[in-house]
C-alpha cells in the first residue's frame, strides 16, 4: 500500500494483484519482436510486430491498469477498460475473493485489482490466523468506509447513502480502448496484407 497527499487530497494506493512480472517479460518480448522486425522486414511480416503491440497493449490493459486505491473521500476501481468512482459512505458491503466486489444500493462493482487466488478464496479458514494482501485490503477498506460514514454522519442504508448512491459514476479508459482497438485494426490489416 502506498499513501500520498495531492495538493489536499489524499491518495491511498493498494498493492496490485500480482501479474507485474508477467507484464514485464511479456513487454520484453513485444520488444524484442519489434525489434527483431525492424532489423529483418525483409524477412519478418508485417503481423509479427503487429501481433506484438496487440499483446503489449492486452498485456498493460489486463495486468497494469487494474488497481484499487482511495482517493480522498472515493474509492475508485480501475479496471482493464473502465474506471468506477464510489464515494466511500456510498459502499454498503465489500468483500476480496477472487476479486473485490462492492455493493453500493443494488449495483454490485467489481475490480481485479485485489484478489485471491481461486484456492485461497475456496480453502480459506476462519481459524487461520495469518493476514495476506487481500484480507489487509479488505479490512482497511472497511475503516475507511466506516470513517467516511462517521465523518458524513451517514448510516447504511439511509436516505443519504441513497444520494451518494447516485454519485457512483464509471468512466471509459478512452486511452486504453484507443489502443486495443488501433493495434487490432493493424494486426488484421497486416494479416490481409501478407
Amino acid at each position: 500500500m502506498a499513501s500520498t497527499d495531492h495538493g489536499d487530497v489524499r491518495v491511498e494506493r493498494f498493492a496490485r494483484n500480482g501479474g507485474i512480472l508477467i507484464a514485464i517479460v511479456g513487454g520484453v518480448v513485444v520488444v524484442a519482436f519489434i525489434v527483431g522486425w525492424a532489423v529483418d522486414m525483409d524477412e519478418v511480416p508485417l503481423w509479427v510486430p503487429a501481433l506484438a503491440l496487440l499483446i503489449g497493449a492486452l498485456l498493460y490493459t489486463s495486468t497494469v491498469r487494474p488497481r484499487v486505491l482511495v482517493r480522498g473521500h472515493d474509492l475508485v476501481l480501475r479496471n482493464m477498460v473502465s474506471t468506477t468512482v464510489i464515494p466511500l459512505a456510498a459502499v454498503d458491503e465489500l468483500a476480496v475473493r477472487q476479486v473485490l466486489a462492492v455493493r453500493a444500493g443494488d449495483k454490485r462493482h467489481v475490480c481485479a485489482g485485489v484478489g485471491r487466488s481461486f484456492r485461497q478464496a475456496v480453502s480459506r479458514s476462519p481459524a487461520d490466523p495469518t493476514l495476506n494482501d487481500a484480507d489487509y485490503v479488505e479490512i482497511r477498506l472497511q475503516e475507511l468506509v466506516n470513517e467516511d460514514r462517521a465523518r458524513r454522519g451517514v448510516r447504511r442504508y439511509s436516505a443519504e447513502a441513497d444520494e451518494l448512491r447516485r454519485q457512483v459514476r464509471r468512466e471509459h479508459a478512452w486511452p486504453e480502448i484507443a489502443a486495443l482497438v488501433a493495434t487490432g485494426l493493424f494486426f488484421v490489416v497486416a494479416l490481409i496484407l501478407a
